[in-house]
């Protein structure tokens, strides 16, 4: 069964031919805009073994301790947008060693791609989606105030990694944790 409806005054919501689920249509031109999962990318990365962790200062999760990560821009590379968001949120520069984890996080429409990365100097300070920044030890992260668990994934897995050259990227954790 086909339903439509009107979500724009050139588009409607309906299934189009050939696909199996219902996209937004141009009526016009016949133009199909899809809207698929967001992709972010961000970076473990560290000075002197100090793990560099933002304090997010936007919702969701305000307050909360996250690496640096954000929303991929159109044109630009995983790579660049690790480092674009280094910069953004905690004027640091990072050089980038390999990818680290691939997270699929369907419930929010979300494919993350985690890089293992350096600091090319402990030079960091707040940007503007940040309250604060810091680079904490292992012991020392701040674990019960994380924004996401994507983040403590990475860097347990960063911890798992540390001392390796090689190792397949990781993906979700079997148990969530």
């Amino acid at each position: 069964m086909n339903k439509s409806y009107r979500i724009d005054p050139n588009f409607t919501h309906t299934i189009p031919p050939g696909d199996n689920l219902e996209r937004s249509v141009c009526t016009e031109c016949g133009f199909i805009d899809y809207n698929n999962p967001k992709i972010v990318v961000g970076a473990v990365a560290l000075w002197d073994q100090k793990i560099l962790l933002c304090s997010r200062s936007i919702d969701p999760r305000r307050g909360f301790w996250t690496l640096p990560a954000g929303y991929l821009e159109n044109g630009e590379s995983a790579e660049d947008g690790a480092r674009r968001e280094a910069r953004e949120e905690a004027c640091a520069e990072i050089e980038i060693d390999r990818l680290l984890a691939v997270y699929s996080i369907p419930r929010i429409s979300q494919i993350q791609l985690m890089y293992r990365a350096r600091l090319t100097s402990p030079g960091v300070m707040a940007g503007e989606e940040s309250l604060e920044v810091g680079l904490f030890e292992w012991a020392d992260i701040p674990w019960a105030d994380l924004a996401f668990l994507s983040v403590g994934w990475a860097l347990r897995q960063y911890h798992e990694t540390a001392r390796l050259s090689d190792f397949p990227p990781f993906t979700n954790p079997a148990d969530g944790l």
